[in-house]
């Protein structure tokens, strides 16, 4: 995870899914970083949001507003960063993650003046090289002027102590145009300016110099009326007089001549890669001192690791006077074999001059000859393509001021002192500027088609260089066309290939220095369908212990075939992916693939289902019943937080199961897998995974010939389509076309369900009379049953019935009953919906305050088990009872949090509900504007869902006051407005 304030406000999590934040959510983010560490108030961060004015809805939003936050982070795998703490929020990002920390830090630890200015130079311009332009850019509250104004004197401070400390090392003419741009940003900087007169006189341009001084005088005492400072006055002197203390430091000549030079060629292209690059910088500490430097650069194939270091070599070959020396150890070049230490020293022997008659023949006279040439010296060496520790732990250096770059495909873990490196894939923009700058104009001409390459390629240097280069020698082809031939995933390796160089040539050679259980395992997760895989699965799939597993997976992350962007999570680069893939294809027989993934589809179906069996228990008897796998690898969850954990973490891979079953033959897998997840997607707002899912579910059912799972998938979508999009003729189809079904084979539990679908169709069309009849007969058939929360249901709605016709007390009554059964049942979604349903009885009967009562602990149930629908309609209710109170400020503020949680989610029907709310309290108001714009909102939405309420919103637009500019009642204020009392 990592969080920017020092430009645009952004929080980014690498392979995570996290929803984006909104402006105003941003905004509160960046202010709970500012002040990381520290608890927060509400109060607080209403004050620092909107200050003395607050709107109504403040602390909602702020509440609103941490939720989204909270949302985020948890699919960001950062859950516990953000607490509630008794004196408010506290977030505590880990070292490294705030660009704010990471400035502070290095401009912090750069001291004023060094021994070696230069280190505390590039630390300064480290910190710099953070900013991304105005700090807080993208945001608006009342906090942020001030925030931004204490940030950019930080900033300007950094700037005078990187002066300061150029000026001492004599480079004032490369500080010249730095200096002028934040001169001339901050023209009364007194400090700044006189470092700018400096550099300018010390460039021999005094007449510059004096012209800076008298601008500063002159604006000085135009906008403030004051003089200049003692210090400037003297400096301003000083120049006039051309004092010889203003003069340059003479650099002191270098103590030896300048060595050889044995790096590779630079790369004139080289792109991107400037966090490592200054990291590399920052590694040599330049002091007078004996020291040797280890720096372990490590990834997968082709990221870009030998590039790196030859181009960081080149960099830094003036802070090596005694030479710059490389070897190639060979541990990945196609047809060699990895060089042994003793030839290894001999090559850098022979660069450091040492005649091959005195080089020793052993390989410790060797190594002690190399440790005593270098001795004193200043030296760097890249020692290219290491196999591991044990082959370059001979050649460090001993007491020698010495900077040594090793690259490797594994983690060097076991070399004691050695800093490690590890690169990923290209950013976006580094990958297109490189491709920019291999292709030329077509590149511009075609942005869209140019980001499709670069994603096939998966951001692969290598890859990213071979694409460019296949279609600059291809004049004829085009960007697109490049894409369309990459998309072909049987091709898409052959295509990156150039003789021994090509992607799949640089693959095979890390997958033949694998163990033989390691590429076993290579191959295996290489049939895996989802994205990531993690050590119980990956146990499952290769039928080894979870100790076995956790070790395999540990040892591929180190040989940089896998890796991690998740604690506890492993995923493939897409095209080692496609290798491995290929290589099981080739390796391993049909069965073989099938009984592996049987295994592990096993092992996500059985955990599924246990953490579905903790949150919806009432649903048990519905499900399919899936048995323990023969060797389970790992307890499954064990209460409801560890369900809603697993099934939140799990819940891509498991839909990543569904497709890739349907298309190999594995009906019952997919009918399962909808029927054990619906519960959990229909009440946590996936509706467009269950769509999807139980549409693959439906097909296979349909074809296996499986009637009951047909059935109950048919129900399920029936389900999906009323609650969520509002589309009651679909859902009311399905219901029918299952309980024919259900007829046929004479599936009772079916038959209840889908009379139960029907009734709530015909209810939301205030068709009584028949919804009354399909409840009672689904009432009989779960009763018959025994199915306690198919009862409750029957019981609810019968509730709901009776309140419709105004027969309360029978409502209340049948209310009361459902209460209690589906607290038989253990059903918590089921006790939010009666109790929600008691609040809107006590509201048709007037007692507004008992309503508020139901709808306040419906809402505490489900925000405390994460249901957003249900939050939704708590809050809907709320406001509607509060505004029968005539609390017109506080109805307001719940229908606005409630439309906000509905949009969020998908929930059309409640978004309708707020809009219609809002609406009428607007009226009541006398905004007639805004009260024409959310009836608007709220007409549309009833008309797309086809309910009764259309046309009362319709008349009560017409009864409306017109609004200017619109003779008719019909005319409103757009679309434009969201909210009511929001400011944001």
């Amino acid at each position: 995870m990592r969080f920017s304030i020092l430009g645009p406000v952004e929080a980014v999590a690498p392979g995570s899914d996290a929803p984006a934040l909104a402006p105003r959510h941003r905004a509160v983010l960046a202010y709970l970083l500012l002040h990381a560490g520290v608890a927060i108030s509400t109060d607080r961060l209403v004050d620092a949001m909107w200050g003395p004015l607050p709107p109504d809805s403040a602390r909602a939003q702020i509440q609103t507003t941490i939720a989204a936050i909270r949302r985020m982070l948890r699919a960001s795998g950062a859950d516990g960063m953000l607490a509630t703490r008794p004196g408010g929020y506290v977030i505590t990002p880990e070292p490294g993650q705030l660009d704010l920390d990471e400035f502070t830090s290095l401009i912090g630890t750069a001291p004023a003046a060094s021994d070696d200015p230069g280190d505390a130079a590039d630390r300064i311009r480290s910190g710099l090289a953070l900013w991304r332009g105005e700090p807080l850019a993208d945001i608006t509250a009342d906090y942020v002027q001030g925030a931004r104004a204490r940030l950019n004197g930080q900033l300007l401070t950094a700037v005078e102590r990187l002066a300061e400390l150029e000026l001492a090392r004599g480079r004032h003419e490369a500080l010249i145009d730095e200096l002028s741009v934040h001169a001339a940003a901050h023209p009364l900087r007194e400090r700044l300016c006189c470092q700018l007169m400096l550099a300018l006189h010390r460039a021999g341009r005094q007449t510059d110099a004096l012209e800076v001084a008298r601008t500063f005088r002159a604006t000085l005492a135009e906008q403030q009326g004051l003089d200049p400072g003692h210090a400037f006055g003297k400096l301003e002197q000083d120049i006039l007089r051309d004092a010889p203390d203003l003069r340059p430091p003479v650099a002191a000549p270098p103590a030896r001549p300048q060595g050889v030079n044995f790096l590779p060629y630079d790369v004139p292209d080289f792109t991107g890669r400037e966090g490592e690059l200054d990291g590399l910088i920052r590694l040599w500490s330049g002091d007078n001192g004996a020291v040797v430097t280890i720096s372990a650069i490590d990834g997968m194939a082709g990221v870009g690791k030998t590039t790196l270091a030859v181009h960081a070599g080149h960099r830094l070959a003036d802070r090596f006077p005694d030479g710059q020396l490389f070897v190639d150890l060979q541990a990945h070049t196609a047809g060699q074999a990895p060089l042994d230490a003793g030839a290894a020293l001999e090559v850098l022997l022979g660069q450091l001059g040492v005649p091959a008659a005195h080089i020793p023949a052993s390989v410790a006279d060797r190594a002690a000859l190399w440790r005593a040439e270098l001795s004193g010296r200043r030296v760097l060496a890249v020692l290219d393509n290491a196999l591991g520790a044990e082959q370059v732990r001979p050649l460090l250096p001993g007491a020698s001021r010495a900077l040594v770059l090793i690259t490797s495909r594994r983690r060097l873990t076991d070399l004691d002192g050695a800093h490690a490196l590890s690169l990923d894939v290209l950013p976006a923009a580094d990958a297109m500027e490189l491709f920019a700058s291999i292709v030329g104009e077509r590149a511009a001409a075609e942005p869209l088609a140019v980001l499709d390459v670069l994603q096939l390629c998966g951001f692969l240097p290598l890859a990213v260089r071979i694409a460019a280069a296949r279609l600059h020698h291809r004049p004829r082809w085009t960007v697109a066309y490049l894409a369309g031939r990459l998309r072909d995933q049987r091709r898409r390796l052959a295509e990156l290939a150039t003789s021994e160089r090509g992607v799949a040539a640089a693959f095979t050679l890390s997958y033949q220095q694998l163990s033989a259980d390691q590429q076993r395992m290579f191959r295996l997760l290489g049939l895996q369908p989802g994205r990531d895989i993690v050590p119980e699965a990956a146990a499952a799939l290769a039928d080894v212990s979870l100790d076995e597993a956790e070790i395999l997976l540990e040892d591929l992350l180190d040989a940089h075939v896998l890796a991690q962007h998740q604690l506890g999570r492993y995923t493939f680069h897409d095209l080692l992916r496609e290798h491995a893939l290929a290589t099981a294809a080739e390796q391993e027989s049909p069965d073989t693939r099938r009984e592996a993934l049987g295994r592990v589809f096993h092992h996500y179906l059985h955990t599924a289902s246990t953490a579905i069996d903790h949150l919806y228990p009432e649903g048990r008897n519905r499900r399919p019943r899936i048995p323990a796998p023969d060797s389970p690898v790992a307890s499954p969850p064990q209460d409801e937080a560890e369900a809603i954990t697993w099934l939140d973490s799990e819940r891509a891979n498991l839909m990543a199961t569904a497709p890739y079953a349907a298309e190999h033959d594995w009906p019952l897998h997919t009918s399962q897998l909808a029927a054990t997840l619906h519960r959990y997607l229909l009440g946590h707002a996936h509706q467009a995974e269950a769509l999807a899912l139980h549409g693959l579910a439906l097909q296979a059912g349909r074809r296996s010939g499986d009637t009951a799972a047909e059935a109950r998938t048919l129900i399920d979508l029936g389900e999906v389509h009323y609650w969520w999009h509002g589309d009651h003729e679909q859902a009311a189809e399905h219901y029918r076309q299952a309980l024919d079904l259900a007829h046929e084979t004479g599936d009772q539990g079916a038959a209840a369900r889908a009379l139960q679908g029907l009734s709530t169709v015909a209810r939301r069309r205030r068709a009584y009379d028949e919804a009354h009849d399909h409840c009672t007969q689904s009432l009989v058939l779960f009763r018959e049953l025994g199915d306690r929360a198919g009862e409750a249901r029957c019981l609810t709605d019968l509730g709901l019935l009776h309140e419709r016709r105004g027969q309360y007390e029978d409502a209340h009554e049948h209310h009361r009953q459902a209460l209690h059964a589906y607290r038989d049942a253990g059903s918590r979604i089921g006790e939010t919906i009666v109790l929600n349903n008691l609040g809107l009885l006590c509201q048709q009967q007037g007692r507004y305050e008992e309503a508020r009562r139901h709808h306040s602990d419906a809402l505490e149930l489900s925000r405390r088990f994460d249901f957003p629908g249900d939050e939704a309609e708590s809050l809907n209710a709320l406001a509607e009872a509060a505004r029968s109170l005539g609390n017109l400020a506080q109805a307001a503020v719940e229908h606005d949090t409630a439309l906000a949680l509905a949009r969020e989610s998908g929930y059309r029907p409640e978004q309708a509900r707020a809009h219609d709310g809002l609406a009428h309290i607007h009226r009541d108001l006398g905004h007639i504007a805004l009260a024409h714009d959310h009836a608007r909102h709220a007409l549309d939405l009833y008309t797309a869902l086809a309910v009764p309420e259309a046309e009362e919103i319709r008349t009560f637009l017409t009864e409306l006051p017109p609004t200017e500019g619109c003779p008719g009642g019909m005319g409103g204020g757009g679309h434009g407005a969201t909210g009511s009392i929001q400011t944001s």
